[in-house]
């Protein structure tokens, strides 16, 4: 494990038990748990997207904005559903923020989840293809995307422009060089995995996958990394490729953490059905850290990947999970070979 970060979903509620009530407060805080996650030394800050949520979304004003009060983590999404997204304006909002960032971005982009509405990128004004549905939908904007953010020009420019052109084709802009490498694909199964390293896309895999062979979660995410490793070498792609695994990890050092998350300690992987089939959902890592580090160190996912993502309960605030990712980084990580 050479890399860890949080993971939000960014959630609010007008509950008094949040700490995390409107639309504001979850983006700022979004903000101060990024700087404060550079303050402890760990290195990443992602966050997921959803649309017609309570939830974090358009995600690019806030990787610029924490880009812009950070200097050394990585800033990513986990991840952007691409039925939803215009591939030309992205690459546009993409290359904003990573230059504002500094070149730190690490972009996750997928085929999406079940969403809160019925065909909610419709509403967006994307409909797949005749003889098309929404998931090849996604990976045609992805195609275009990834197509774009290299930088090459493809426009035809006007030959009487209100300012000069450069020769030739033109490009988008802003262009951040660098970007094209740093485009992580969610996978769900093996076999997306596979087609992941066939685009030369890094691998991200979460706590949940769509599909169920009977074997432990850790076991078959193991195997998905492995394909996906396989399948990177066979399509000759000279770079190394970059794994994420998350994982909900909550070292229990005082009472206010045995008070939240006591009764996980003895948490499973759960096996149910998810958008038309199977999943396995990998378990809960709660307990005092001698114990976490055992438990962690038989995860062959986590040993396997390069990035542990840590989902963090945003709702008990700053704060309160700015606590649990020093504890983390402080007692469970370097015996795992972190750093």
């Amino acid at each position: 494990m050479k890399k860890i970060g949080f993971l939000s979903f960014g959630h609010w509620t007008p509950s008094p038990q949040s700490q995390t009530r409107s639309a504001s407060d979850a983006l700022l805080q979004s903000i101060e748990l990024a700087v404060a996650t550079e303050e402890l030394g760990a290195d990443g800050a992602y966050f997921r997207v959803h649309h017609f949520a309570r939830q974090l979304a358009s995600p690019f004003p806030l990787l610029a904005a924490a880009g812009a009060r950070t200097s050394r983590i990585e800033l990513g999404t986990a991840v952007i559903d691409m039925r939803y997204e215009n591939p030309l304006y992205m690459a546009e909002d993409a290359g904003a923020a990573d230059l504002i960032a500094g070149g730190r971005l690490q972009l996750g982009i997928s085929r999406g989840s079940p969403e809160q509405v019925v065909d909610g990128f419709r509403y967006f004004g994307h409909v797949p293809a005749e003889g098309s549905d929404d998931a090849e939908m996604a990976r045609e904007h992805t195609r275009v995307f990834l197509e774009v953010i290299q930088g090459e020009g493809f426009a035809q420019p006007n030959p009487r422009p209100m300012f000069p052109n450069p020769p030739g084709l033109l490009r988008i802009e802003p262009h951040s060089p660098g970007l094209r490498d740093r485009i992580w694909w969610g996978a769900g199964t093996r076999k997306t995995a596979v087609w992941t390293a066939e685009q030369g896309m890094n691998l991200m895999s979460s706590t949940l996958l769509t599909e169920d062979t009977g074997v432990p979660f850790h076991q078959l995410q193991a195997e998905q990394i492995q394909r996906f490793r396989d399948a990177w070498k066979a399509a000759g792609h000279e770079r190394e490729p970059r794994v994420s695994v998350s994982r909900s990890v909550f070292p229990i050092v005082s009472e206010q953490d045995r008070a939240y998350f006591g009764h996980e300690t003895h948490s499973q992987d759960q096996v149910g059905f998810l958008d038309g089939g199977n999943a396995r959902f990998g378990k809960t890592y709660a307990g005092e850290p001698e114990q976490l580090v055992k438990e962690l160190a038989d995860d062959e996912a986590v040993a396997a990947a390069d990035t542990l993502l840590l989902t963090v309960p945003n709702q008990l605030g700053v704060d309160y999970n700015a606590h649990l990712l020093d504890s983390v980084v402080r007692y469970v990580a370097p015996e795992l070979g972190w750093r």
